[in-house]
Protein backbone atom coordinates (compact mmCIF):
# COMPACT_ATOMS: atom_id res chain seq x y z
CA UNK A 1 0.00 0.00 0.00
CA UNK A 2 2.56 2.35 0.83
CA UNK A 3 4.20 1.93 -2.76
CA UNK A 4 0.81 3.22 -4.13
CA UNK A 5 0.92 5.91 -1.75
CA UNK A 6 3.90 7.17 -2.96
CA UNK A 7 3.15 6.76 -6.52
CA UNK A 8 -0.05 8.45 -6.11
CA UNK A 9 2.54 11.53 -4.46
CA UNK A 10 4.80 11.44 -7.65
CA UNK A 11 1.66 11.61 -9.92
CA UNK A 12 0.45 14.63 -7.85
CA UNK A 13 3.67 16.41 -7.88
CA UNK A 14 3.82 16.08 -11.31
CA UNK A 15 0.43 17.23 -12.14
CA UNK A 16 -1.17 14.46 -13.25
CA UNK A 17 -4.05 15.11 -11.59
CA UNK A 18 -5.45 18.54 -13.98
CA UNK A 19 -7.58 18.13 -16.65
CA UNK A 20 -9.05 20.19 -19.50
CA UNK A 21 -11.67 23.25 -18.49
CA UNK A 22 -15.37 21.89 -17.68
CA UNK A 23 -16.64 23.03 -20.92
CA UNK A 24 -14.37 20.86 -22.53
CA UNK A 25 -15.00 17.37 -21.10
CA UNK A 26 -16.12 14.43 -22.65
CA UNK A 27 -18.61 12.92 -20.33
CA UNK A 28 -17.40 9.10 -20.47
CA UNK A 29 -14.90 10.54 -18.68
CA UNK A 30 -17.23 11.08 -15.18
CA UNK A 31 -16.18 8.01 -13.36
CA UNK A 32 -12.42 9.31 -13.66
CA UNK A 33 -13.23 12.92 -12.69
CA UNK A 34 -12.60 13.27 -8.55
CA UNK A 35 -13.90 17.17 -8.81
CA UNK A 36 -14.10 20.13 -9.99
CA UNK A 37 -11.73 22.92 -9.25
CA UNK A 38 -12.21 26.35 -10.19
CA UNK A 39 -13.98 25.38 -13.48
CA UNK A 40 -11.07 22.77 -14.23
CA UNK A 41 -12.21 18.90 -13.55
CA UNK A 42 -9.38 17.20 -11.33
CA UNK A 43 -8.64 13.49 -12.33
CA UNK A 44 -9.17 10.94 -9.55
CA UNK A 45 -5.58 9.71 -9.02
CA UNK A 46 -6.95 6.49 -7.29
CA UNK A 47 -8.09 5.40 -10.55
CA UNK A 48 -4.89 6.32 -12.20
CA UNK A 49 -2.74 4.52 -9.73
CA UNK A 50 -5.17 1.21 -10.70
CA UNK A 51 -5.24 2.05 -14.55
CA UNK A 52 -1.47 2.89 -14.80
CA UNK A 53 -0.42 -0.85 -12.95
CA UNK A 54 -3.19 -2.65 -14.92
CA UNK A 55 -1.40 -0.75 -17.74
CA UNK A 56 2.29 -1.83 -16.71
CA UNK A 57 1.16 -5.39 -16.03
CA UNK A 58 -0.26 -5.98 -19.63
CA UNK A 59 2.36 -4.41 -21.48
CA UNK A 60 4.98 -6.25 -19.42
CA UNK A 61 3.48 -9.54 -20.83
CA UNK A 62 3.50 -8.20 -24.03
CA UNK A 63 7.11 -7.49 -24.42
CA UNK A 64 8.25 -10.76 -21.78
CA UNK A 65 6.31 -12.78 -24.95
CA UNK A 66 9.04 -11.16 -27.68
CA UNK A 67 6.02 -9.02 -29.33
CA UNK A 68 6.32 -5.65 -29.91
CA UNK A 69 4.92 -2.15 -28.37
CA UNK A 70 5.61 0.99 -30.78
CA UNK A 71 5.23 4.23 -28.97
CA UNK A 72 2.89 7.02 -30.63
CA UNK A 73 3.23 10.46 -29.18
CA UNK A 74 3.73 13.79 -32.31
CA UNK A 75 2.98 16.06 -29.71
CA UNK A 76 5.53 18.70 -29.04
CA UNK A 77 5.64 18.39 -25.42
CA UNK A 78 5.99 14.35 -25.95
CA UNK A 79 8.14 13.69 -29.03
CA UNK A 80 11.61 13.88 -26.90
CA UNK A 81 10.31 11.98 -23.67
CA UNK A 82 8.72 9.05 -25.68
CA UNK A 83 11.81 8.96 -28.28
CA UNK A 84 13.99 8.77 -25.54
CA UNK A 85 11.83 6.02 -23.31
CA UNK A 86 11.43 3.90 -26.39
CA UNK A 87 14.88 3.82 -27.62
CA UNK A 88 15.83 2.78 -24.03
CA UNK A 89 13.57 -0.53 -24.18
CA UNK A 90 14.62 -1.13 -27.90
CA UNK A 91 10.96 -0.31 -29.08
CA UNK A 92 9.27 1.07 -32.03
CA UNK A 93 8.04 4.76 -32.43
CA UNK A 94 6.45 7.26 -34.00
CA UNK A 95 6.85 10.88 -32.90
CA UNK A 96 7.38 13.06 -35.52
CA UNK A 97 3.92 12.95 -37.55
CA UNK A 98 1.79 10.04 -38.15
CA UNK A 99 2.25 8.84 -41.95
CA UNK A 100 -1.21 7.80 -42.85
CA UNK A 101 -1.31 3.80 -43.64
CA UNK A 102 1.33 3.30 -40.94
CA UNK A 103 -0.06 0.29 -39.94
CA UNK A 104 -2.56 -0.34 -42.67
CA UNK A 105 -1.00 -0.09 -45.60
CA UNK A 106 2.53 -1.80 -43.67
CA UNK A 107 4.25 -3.02 -46.62
CA UNK A 108 4.46 -0.22 -48.35
CA UNK A 109 5.81 2.03 -45.44
CA UNK A 110 8.28 -0.93 -45.02
CA UNK A 111 9.56 -0.46 -48.93
CA UNK A 112 10.12 2.95 -48.17
CA UNK A 113 12.52 2.17 -44.90
CA UNK A 114 14.14 -0.43 -47.49
CA UNK A 115 14.39 2.74 -49.44
CA UNK A 116 15.76 5.04 -46.38
CA UNK A 117 18.17 1.52 -45.78
CA UNK A 118 20.06 1.19 -48.97
CA UNK A 119 20.61 5.29 -49.34
CA UNK A 120 22.20 4.86 -45.86
CA UNK A 121 24.11 2.23 -47.04
CA UNK A 122 25.69 4.14 -50.06
CA UNK A 123 26.38 7.38 -48.67
CA UNK A 124 28.50 5.10 -45.97
CA UNK A 125 30.16 2.62 -48.23
CA UNK A 126 31.24 4.99 -50.42
CA UNK A 127 29.33 3.83 -53.42
CA UNK A 128 27.65 7.25 -53.82
CA UNK A 129 31.79 8.73 -54.63
CA UNK A 130 31.05 8.45 -58.20
CA UNK A 131 27.70 10.47 -58.08
CA UNK A 132 27.97 14.35 -58.60
CA UNK A 133 28.18 16.75 -55.74
CA UNK A 134 24.58 17.68 -56.08
CA UNK A 135 23.10 14.11 -56.57
CA UNK A 136 24.79 13.43 -52.81
CA UNK A 137 23.30 16.14 -51.66
CA UNK A 138 19.78 15.55 -52.33
CA UNK A 139 20.38 12.10 -51.21
CA UNK A 140 21.35 12.81 -47.94
CA UNK A 141 18.41 15.37 -47.64
CA UNK A 142 16.01 12.28 -48.99
CA UNK A 143 17.60 10.28 -45.74
CA UNK A 144 17.36 12.94 -43.43
CA UNK A 145 13.44 13.84 -44.75
CA UNK A 146 13.12 9.98 -44.37
CA UNK A 147 14.85 9.05 -40.96
CA UNK A 148 12.73 12.16 -39.60
CA UNK A 149 9.63 10.20 -40.05
CA UNK A 150 10.29 6.55 -40.39
CA UNK A 151 13.69 6.26 -37.78
CA UNK A 152 11.60 4.59 -35.18
CA UNK A 153 10.24 2.11 -37.04
CA UNK A 154 13.85 1.46 -39.49
CA UNK A 155 13.70 -2.26 -36.92
CA UNK A 156 10.02 -2.95 -37.42
CA UNK A 157 9.70 -6.06 -39.24
CA UNK A 158 6.15 -6.95 -38.15
CA UNK A 159 3.33 -5.20 -37.06
CA UNK A 160 3.51 -4.03 -33.77
CA UNK A 161 1.45 -6.21 -30.88
CA UNK A 162 0.46 -2.82 -28.85
CA UNK A 163 0.13 0.44 -29.56
CA UNK A 164 1.08 3.13 -26.44
CA UNK A 165 -0.32 6.72 -27.49
CA UNK A 166 -0.46 9.82 -25.74
CA UNK A 167 -3.17 11.23 -26.55
CA UNK A 168 -5.93 9.72 -28.06
CA UNK A 169 -7.85 12.17 -29.42
CA UNK A 170 -4.84 13.71 -30.88
CA UNK A 171 -3.32 10.74 -32.71
CA UNK A 172 -7.10 9.41 -33.67
CA UNK A 173 -5.82 8.34 -37.18
CA UNK A 174 -3.10 6.05 -35.11
CA UNK A 175 -5.90 4.70 -32.42
CA UNK A 176 -7.77 3.85 -35.79
CA UNK A 177 -5.67 2.02 -37.57
CA UNK A 178 -4.92 -0.03 -34.71
CA UNK A 179 -8.71 -1.00 -34.19
CA UNK A 180 -8.93 -1.99 -37.81
CA UNK A 181 -6.11 -4.27 -38.00
CA UNK A 182 -7.26 -5.48 -34.30
CA UNK A 183 -3.74 -4.21 -32.00
CA UNK A 184 -4.10 -3.87 -28.45
CA UNK A 185 -4.45 -0.24 -27.91
CA UNK A 186 -2.90 1.77 -25.01
CA UNK A 187 -3.04 5.48 -24.04
CA UNK A 188 -3.03 8.60 -21.60
CA UNK A 189 -6.77 9.49 -21.86
CA UNK A 190 -7.29 13.37 -20.75
CA UNK A 191 -10.76 14.69 -19.74
CA UNK A 192 -11.71 15.67 -23.26
CA UNK A 193 -11.29 12.25 -24.26
CA UNK A 194 -13.24 8.62 -24.78
CA UNK A 195 -11.56 6.11 -22.84
CA UNK A 196 -13.81 3.67 -24.26
CA UNK A 197 -11.67 4.01 -27.58
CA UNK A 198 -9.04 2.33 -26.25
CA UNK A 199 -7.82 -1.29 -24.39
CA UNK A 200 -6.36 0.39 -21.86
CA UNK A 201 -7.15 3.69 -20.60
CA UNK A 202 -5.09 5.72 -18.30
CA UNK A 203 -6.68 8.87 -16.89
CA UNK A 204 -4.46 11.82 -17.14
CA UNK A 205 -3.16 14.91 -17.89
CA UNK A 206 -1.86 14.24 -21.26
CA UNK A 207 -0.46 17.90 -21.99
CA UNK A 208 2.19 18.65 -19.37
CA UNK A 209 5.75 17.21 -20.10
CA UNK A 210 6.24 16.71 -16.03
CA UNK A 211 3.30 14.11 -16.68
CA UNK A 212 3.36 12.61 -19.76
CA UNK A 213 7.23 12.25 -18.22
CA UNK A 214 6.11 10.02 -15.09
CA UNK A 215 3.76 8.04 -17.18
CA UNK A 216 5.95 6.89 -19.65
CA UNK A 217 8.82 5.94 -17.28
CA UNK A 218 6.60 3.74 -15.49
CA UNK A 219 5.17 1.72 -17.99
CA UNK A 220 8.90 1.39 -20.09
CA UNK A 221 10.19 0.37 -16.10
CA UNK A 222 7.64 -2.33 -16.93
CA UNK A 223 8.48 -3.48 -20.37
CA UNK A 224 12.20 -3.09 -19.16
CA UNK A 225 11.29 -5.89 -16.73
CA UNK A 226 9.70 -8.32 -19.34
CA UNK A 227 11.86 -8.48 -21.16
CA UNK A 228 14.35 -8.84 -18.37
CA UNK A 229 12.56 -11.85 -17.32
CA UNK A 230 12.67 -13.54 -21.06
CA UNK A 231 16.18 -12.88 -21.19
CA UNK A 232 16.34 -14.85 -18.17
CA UNK A 233 14.20 -17.48 -19.12
CA UNK A 234 16.03 -17.94 -22.74
CA UNK A 235 19.23 -18.87 -20.67
CA UNK A 236 17.47 -20.71 -18.15
CA UNK A 237 16.37 -23.04 -21.53
CA UNK A 238 20.01 -22.92 -23.01
CA UNK A 239 21.14 -24.34 -19.13
CA UNK A 240 18.56 -26.69 -19.01
CA UNK A 241 19.16 -27.65 -23.03
CA UNK A 242 23.46 -27.85 -22.50
CA UNK A 243 22.63 -30.14 -18.99
CA UNK A 244 20.72 -32.51 -21.49
CA UNK A 245 23.57 -32.66 -23.94
CA UNK A 246 25.94 -33.61 -21.39
CA UNK A 247 23.88 -36.14 -20.24
CA UNK A 248 23.29 -37.30 -23.31
CA UNK A 249 26.65 -37.15 -23.84
CA UNK A 250 27.76 -39.30 -20.94
CA UNK A 251 25.16 -41.75 -22.02
CA UNK A 252 26.34 -42.63 -25.28
CA UNK A 253 29.52 -42.72 -23.90
CA UNK A 254 28.79 -45.36 -21.39
CA UNK A 255 26.38 -47.59 -24.13
CA UNK A 256 29.90 -47.10 -26.07
CA UNK A 257 31.70 -48.65 -23.35
CA UNK A 258 29.70 -51.13 -22.72
CA UNK A 259 29.15 -52.33 -26.24
CA UNK A 260 33.41 -51.91 -26.82
CA UNK A 261 33.58 -54.31 -23.20
CA UNK A 262 31.35 -57.04 -25.02
CA UNK A 263 32.68 -56.78 -28.40
CA UNK A 264 35.68 -57.87 -26.71
CA UNK A 265 34.93 -61.01 -25.17
CA UNK A 266 33.29 -61.98 -28.58
CA UNK A 267 36.72 -61.59 -30.40
CA UNK A 268 38.48 -63.34 -27.68
CA UNK A 269 36.58 -66.39 -28.23
CA UNK A 270 35.65 -68.71 -31.12
CA UNK A 271 34.53 -67.81 -34.28
CA UNK A 272 30.87 -67.32 -33.82
CA UNK A 273 28.30 -70.25 -35.68
CA UNK A 274 26.49 -69.30 -39.07
CA UNK A 275 23.09 -70.83 -39.50
CA UNK A 276 22.87 -72.41 -43.05
CA UNK A 277 19.42 -73.42 -45.15
CA UNK A 278 18.74 -76.63 -43.97
CA UNK A 279 19.00 -76.25 -40.51
CA UNK A 280 22.79 -77.46 -39.89
CA UNK A 281 25.56 -74.93 -39.09
CA UNK A 282 28.78 -74.76 -39.74
CA UNK A 283 32.16 -72.77 -39.01
CA UNK A 284 33.32 -69.98 -41.39
CA UNK A 285 35.64 -70.89 -44.19
CA UNK A 286 38.65 -71.97 -43.43
CA UNK A 287 37.06 -74.42 -40.65
CA UNK A 288 37.59 -77.68 -41.97
CA UNK A 289 35.18 -79.98 -44.37
CA UNK A 290 31.64 -78.82 -44.43
CA UNK A 291 28.37 -81.01 -45.15
CA UNK A 292 28.74 -81.62 -49.19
Amino acid sequence: MENNTSLQQQLLDAGVHFGHLRKKWNPKMLPYIFAEKKGIHIIDLNKTVDHLQETAAALKQIAKSGKKIMFVATKKQAKEIVSECAKKVNMPYATERWLGGMLTNFNTVRKSVKKMQSIEKMLNDGSAESLTKKERLTLSRDKEKMEKVLGGIAQLGRLPAALFLVDIGHEHIALAEAKRLGITTFGMVDTNCDPNKVDYAIPSNDDATKSIAIITNYITAAIAEGLAERQAAKEDDVEEVDNENEKKAARLQAEAEAEAARGGKVRGGAAPKRRVPGGASRRPAGGGAGPR
